[in-house]
């Protein structure tokens, strides 16, 4: 007889992950396929993390690290915390789960913006929780707005600063009067996996509440600028009494030891990071003028992606599938007439740019 899964799991929808590239060479007969769809860094990683990773593959035969002490040590150094104030995780994914697992119960609520990342809402339902949306204005998190959906109820609220998939952020001037304002009981979580790609002088010191001892968790990760999306490995900074709280039950050995050996070393490449920023922006800078010239919609990005109105997005998808030309349709996000697009090599976005040209001319 089957044992019935909790009723959150039993309408739980899983995360659609962004299409690998060999399974579309397969499906579709391709023997070229450009993946623009996950927000990954074309470049790969460096000679000295592969060095790192290398130096590291002898001890194979021994479990990791369960403590991640050599990392959490280069982390906290880099940005002037201690190492209690931070966790490491497979991918923030983990951490945004084990944020849920130990804080939220069926009658509490979590606040998210609407086109917000979807992991937040899907962490909150996984454990029952009441999860209030708030509307973004010009496709920007709405912090007054997120503020207003508090109830003594309030729990957690998510904002992904830069967001995906819009691309927006907002500056610390909004998050300051959002600070002042939040009650000290409500957790709230920045999510800053894009972060490193920011340029813009007012983007907010996050870090600096947890060192205030605010109920803050600031997220970062290691699979966007830095390369490491193959081997899942993110942390979060927070005030220690958080911390210790969600190493309770983070599973033990949740980072593995080649990703934190790669991750170590990444924090020291300070300049490849400008010269990977450099080279997206750039990138981006071009792809804005193609469509501008095309009288295409799209959302001003910080980040390396952008969201690009096309009509219909579903369809959309499919027709650069066929082009070999991996994006992301945005009807899980409820943005149906978009597309996000990850900002690629030269090659990979001039690709991206002739599928796009002659299926919206087919269109039209």
């Amino acid at each position: 007889m089957k044992t019935p899964e909790r009723k959150e799991v039993r309408n739980f929808l899983p995360y659609v992950a962004g299409k690998p590239v060999e399974e579309v060479k397969r499906a579709l007969g391709l023997k070229k396929v450009y993946k623009l769809a996950s927000n990954e860094n074309p470049e790969g990683p460096s000679g000295k993390v592969i060095s790192a990773i290398k130096a590291a593959l002898k001890d194979l035969n021994r479990y990791p690290d369960g403590e991640s002490f050599y990392l959490k040590n280069e982390i906290a150094k880099k940005n002037r915390v201690s190492p209690s104030n931070i966790l490491a995780g497979s991918g923030t994914d983990e951490i945004i789960e084990l944020i849920a697992k130990t804080y939220l119960n069926p009658q509490d609520e979590i606040v998210v913006s609407r086109h917000a990342f979807i992991r937040y809402r899907m962490a909150g339902e996984l454990m029952g929780s009441k999860v209030k949306t708030a509307n973004m204005r010009e496709y920007r998190h709405d912090l007054k707005a997120m503020l207003a959906a508090v109830t003594r109820r309030t729990k957690v609220v998510f904002i992904a600063n830069p967001n995906n998939p819009t691309g927006t952020y907002v500056d610390a001037r909004e998050v300051g009067h959002y600070m002042k304002s939040v009650p000290a009981g409500v957790m709230t979580v920045f999510d800053e996996a894009y972060r490193e790609y920011v340029e813009e002088a007012d983007f907010p010191s996050t870090v600096d509440y947890v060192k205030r001892g605010r109920n803050v968790i600031v997220l970062r990760t290691f699979s966007k600028i830095h390369s490491l999306a193959g081997l899942r490995v993110g942390y979060c900074i927070a005030p220690e009494p958080i911390i210790k709280s969600m190493n309770r039950i983070r599973p033990p050995f949740n980072v593995n030891t080649l990703a934190q050996a790669a991750a170590a070393a990444c924090l020291k490449e300070a300049g490849r990071l400008k010269r990977c920023r450099g080279l997206v922006h750039g990138e981006k800078k071009r792809l804005e003028r193609e469509l501008d010239r095309l009288g295409v919609e799209y959302v001003p990005s910080v980040t390396n992606f952008m969201l690009i109105k096309c009509g219909n997005g579903g369809e959309m998808f499919k027709k650069l599938l066929s082009d070999g030309i991996i994006v992301r349709a945005m009807d899980e996000y409820e943005l149906p007439g978009w597309i996000r697009v990850t900002v690629g090599k030269k090659n990979e976005n001039d690709a991206f740019l002739r599928s796009f040209k002659k299926n919206l001319n087919e269109k039209s």
